[in-house]
């Protein structure tokens, strides 16, 4: 497939891509993009890009098949493990070093794939600062062009095989065994703020301590690479590193980065950006500010989540426990075991489940209340009110619900005593009417014996 022809309809179907999908893997090495596409055509028995562009039009699953094969993810947990050993040993030690101990620590993951590198790197810092410092010093940020790798990287489950590479204490320390493998620390995997980003395109993020993007720059072009690179030295402070692939090393007009160690492909901060280098970073304005808002509203909702009086908690599509806010853990005594559980196992989901099917709000995928229910443990007697609303991506995807539980104990026992109240109030009523029906006879018969007294004594009267 290397014919003026063949040349024409590989163009043609990227141009297509670019303007009807709005994917552009122009910025991509064409020799990588023709040997991926090529292997597509073949496992579908298409034998050209003309007949191929025809077939994507006609399928509409094809699609998301596509950017599997072209968009591949091939990482693993501390992959090159000699530069991980010299990013724990002397890298984060460094720039934890180089922080006032309240000082926040950014981190960005770029080209995160299915999460194995943050959760490297989170495993990195939570050893170096202990795991509540480090939940409450160092903010997460991991990006990939490929939105499933997204979802797949925020669902932090993997296989058996793909945990290999973990030492036993820190696969002890940081993972949960589960049905499917193994899932990642909860609480550390909230610190994490997972974005779609195109690297080529998107603002960076700003202020970053450590920018790890590993075999990623490989994939593009020479000019795609410097305007990337320019954009992560725009990401990170003047005393920040970044951390490339093995196979990959920084490529520009101009030094704007210095090698730290060459040979584990860590750098920093070179010569300043001029004016050219800047015009490179190309996302207009309303781009930047779109991201911005983004990672605002993200920490926005994780802060009002988190701080929220009442206890929530969320349930996905599978009917597993994602998360669930102090409140909540204090109110059912949830552990972090309980994490990625099924729902209807755990103390909410049996109470919630008594009253209603899950399914039903999976299927109606609307807002319910369910109130006044009563919970009963071995302390107390406790009534609550249940909000559940659903939960979509910004793509409109479902991806769950989201449970409200408030506590209605007071206002049920102020019910009871009004109630009560209200009773009392009756009998007392009853008891004045009966006194007044009781009087009413009394004054009656008094009457009827006065009157018989007179006509008594009257009679007396005239005998005399």
């Amino acid at each position: 497939m290397n014919s003026p022809q063949t040349n024409r309809g590989f163009e043609a179907l990227l141009n297509y891509l670019k303007h009807n999908r709005g994917c552009d893997l122009t910025g991509y090495k064409r020799s990588i993009l023709l040997r991926r596409l090529e292997h597509r055509l073949q496992s579908i028995n298409v034998s050209s890009y003309e007949e191929y562009l025809q077939y994507l039009q006609n399928h509409a699953d094809e699609w998301m098949a596509l950017l599997d094969t072209v968009l591949i993810n091939v990482t693993s947990f501390f992959r090159d493990r000699d530069v991980w050993n010299y990013l724990a040993g002397e890298i984060v030690p460094q720039l934890v070093a180089s922080k006032q101990p309240d000082e926040p620590i950014r981190v960005w993951s770029a080209g995160c794939a299915s999460g194995h590198e943050v959760y490297s790197l989170l495993i990195l810092f939570a050893e170096a600062l202990g795991i509540e410092s480090c939940l409450q010093r160092v903010q997460f940020y991991a990006t990939d062009v490929d939105a499933d790798a997204i979802q797949q990287a925020r669902l932090a489950t993997y296989s058996s095989n793909e945990v290999t590479g973990i030492s036993p204490n820190l696969l002890e320390k940081y993972f949960e065994p589960v049905e499917q493998g193994y899932v990642f620390h909860g609480k550390l995997r909230s610190k994490i703020v997972f974005a779609h980003h195109n690297l080529a395109k998107d603002a960076p993020m700003s202020k970053i301590d450590l920018l790890a993007c590993r075999n990623v720059l490989m994939y593009f072009n020479p000019e795609i690479q410097a305007s990337i690179l320019v954009r992560f030295h725009f990401a990170l402070k003047d005393n920040g590193f970044l951390f490339l692939g093995s196979a990959e090393t920084v490529v520009t007009n101009r030094q704007i980065f210095t090698p730290v160690n060459l040979k584990h492909r860590v750098f920093t901060k070179g010569l300043n950006l001029e004016l050219e280098e800047r015009l490179l970073i190309t996302p207009k304005s309303n781009q930047k500010q779109a991201l911005d808002t983004i990672t605002t509203q993200t920490y926005i909702w994780q802060t009002a989540y988190a701080t929220s009086p009442f206890a929530q908690l969320a349930v996905d599509i599978k009917g597993c426990l994602v998360v669930a806010n102090e409140q909540a853990n204090a109110l059912f005594g949830l552990t972090p075991d309980a994490l990625n559980r099924p729902f209807r196992e755990l103390e909410p989901g049996k109470l919630v489940t008594s009253h209603a099917s899950m399914r039903t709000f999976y299927r109606d995928r609307r807002s319910a209340t369910l109130k006044n229910i009563e919970w009963i443990t071995t302390n107390s007697t406790k009534y609550l009110d249940i909000f559940s609303a659903p939960i979509f991506s910004h793509n409109k995807y479902f991806l769950g619900v989201n449970l409200t539980f408030i506590d209605a104990s007071d206002r049920q026992r102020q019910a009871a005593e009004l109630e009560r109240a209200n009773l009392n109030l009756a009998r007392v009523s009853e008891t004045l009417e009966l006194t007044k029906d009781t009087l009413e006879s009394t004054q009656k018969e008094l009457k009827t014996l006065d009157q018989k007294m007179q006509l008594f004594e009257r009679n007396q009267h005239t005998k005399i």
